[in-house]
């Protein structure tokens, strides 16, 4: 299906916006926790029932001893949360010292999940945290830049609030320019309002000079529940920002596809293609076992 990326200026709800469309999806759906800066799924929604030995970390150490090891490493620390198995987390670092070692697995993680996607029929969602950047470009430790290369999508979470603009505004151009050099194009670049503030989707996007994709509701009690810092709701079945976030869901398909389209074309820039390794393609077989079709 789509592979998104999530990123921001500062903390602007990245890892809960992430989170909602994940089980708001109503396909098989993962949230792979990739901010450099350390996980939080771990300590808040689980309530720190999963221990270290489960998580991002982990693949670096298998992808060093070969891409099947990777395949299996990337099943096995995947973490459920749904009965079915159809929603998956992959939990982050425990600690920001651990990203050095993921530089060089980036790229293959981003093959796993281009897989994922294209043969697997997966919502694929990144958390990719906050972006650092080291003179006017993505740092190559504290960024998953690979990531942000492979995905259909790469969207900034701002708040609609003018301090938020502020930082994010900073953000955009060196996104541009790595999305044009190295990704699939500037065109996968847009945003994700939280609608905490007093700037509207228009505002927004005339500060920014991106077009605003979606806008999520602010809604305190869902929002900490999905942190890990509240009760579930009464309703959450009902909840405002779970709507939203599968009809947000829904906008950036459609969006993909339209690039898709758009990229088949001879006078478009295609987008780099790099076929998946047999053992990589693995991994869809590993992650079937067990699974539930949604459709029964």
């Amino acid at each position: 299906m789509t592979v998104i990326a999530l990123v921001s200026a500062k903390s602007s709800g990245v890892t809960t916006s992430a989170l909602a469309m994940t089980l708001s999806s109503t396909r098989p759906s993962l949230l792979a926790e990739c901010d450099p800066a350390g996980g939080t799924l771990r300590a808040g929604f689980f309530q720190a029932q999963i221990t270290a030995g489960t998580g991002l970390y982990h693949l670096a150490v298998a992808e060093r001893a070969g891409e099947d090891n990777l395949a299996q490493a990337f099943a096995d620390h995947l973490v459920r949360i749904d009965a079915s198995g159809n929603r998956q987390v992959l939990p982050g670092l425990t600690d920001p010292a651990q990203a050095p070692a993921l530089e060089r697995s980036w790229p293959a993680l981003a093959q796993v999940m281009r897989v994922l996607s294209d043969e697997g029929g997966y919502d694929v969602v990144i958390d990719a945290g906050r972006l650092a950047l080291e003179s006017g470009r993505l740092h190559t430790t504290l960024t998953p830049a690979p990531l942000l290369h492979g995905a259909d999508l790469v969207l900034l979470v701002v708040r609609a609030t003018d301090q938020s603009l502020a930082l994010a505004r900073h953000m955009t151009e060196p996104l541009r320019n790595e999305l044009t050099d190295r990704g699939t194009g500037a065109d996968a670049l847009g945003v994700l309002l939280i609608e905490d503030g007093p700037r509207r989707p228009h505002e927004v996007s005339e500060a920014l000079r991106l077009p605003v994709m979606a806008a999520l509701p602010w809604e305190p009690d869902t929002a900490a529940y999905l942190a890990g810092t509240g009760r579930t709701p009464r309703k959450l079945n009902k909840s405002a920002l779970l709507s939203s976030a599968r009809t947000a869901l829904g906008h950036f398909q459609a969006a993909a596809s339209r690039r898709t389209l758009h990229q088949q074309y001879p006078s478009a820039r295609p987008a780099p293609a790099v076929p998946a390794a047999p053992q990589v393609a693995g991994v869809l077989q590993r992650l079937g076992q067990g699974r539930v079709d949604p459709r029964v």
